[in-house]
């Protein structure tokens, strides 16, 4: 497993374990107005969702997609758990192309129509996860002000350590 795989993996496993919270609270609590990142959970998650995806796109060369919505219903973490487990999957294979094709450092141009925008394709694979990671500590911080008990640190040995006990059990994905 390479510093992409790894990247990747506990981005996608981190965002995963907080949804997985957010199947305890209410409509009320997912929409409750913080004074830190977007504001309340569900517009936090549904952003960190989006910009696997909508990175993705760009990565791939593709129109970016909408955005997922927040319906506010029961099944709303389970949808935005779907959209998840489809970026997580797409953007894994998008950036182990990139990878295997020696294009990490191929320089990229932004030409979404927002502002103008100059990295690398190996940028923004790390923008992707230090991304997610940014808006999950604001999440975990929201989830704790919420009263929800127990809550995982979310860090990258913590899911490694995951990982390897799953392969060694013969279990070869330790993303969900």
């Amino acid at each position: 497993m390479d510093i992409v795989d790894r990247l990747l993996g506990h981005d996608a496993w981190t965002t995963r374990q907080v949804l997985l919270r957010c199947h305890e609270l209410t409509d009320e609590q997912l929409d409750r107005p913080f004074d830190i990142g977007l504001g309340a959970l569900r517009p936090t998650l549904v952003h960190i969702v989006w910009n696997m995806e909508a990175w993705t796109d760009v990565l791939a060369g593709r129109p970016v997609r909408v955005a997922p919505g927040s319906p506010t219903d029961a099944a709303w973490v389970s949808s935005l758990m779907e959209h998840l487990d489809t970026a997580t999957v797409d953007l894994a294979a998008v950036a182990r192309r990139i990878r295997d094709e020696g294009r990490l450092d191929e320089i990229w141009q932004d030409g979404t129509g927002g502002p103008p925008a100059v990295g690398t394709r190996g940028g923004v694979i790390v923008h992707v996860a230090t991304h997610g990671m940014h808006h999950r500590a604001e999440a975990l911080h929201m989830l704790a002000r919420l009263g929800v008990a127990d809550l995982f640190e979310g860090d990258a040995l913590s899911w490694e350590q995951q990982f390897r006990r799953a392969v060694a059990v013969g279990i070869t994905q330790c993303n969900r």
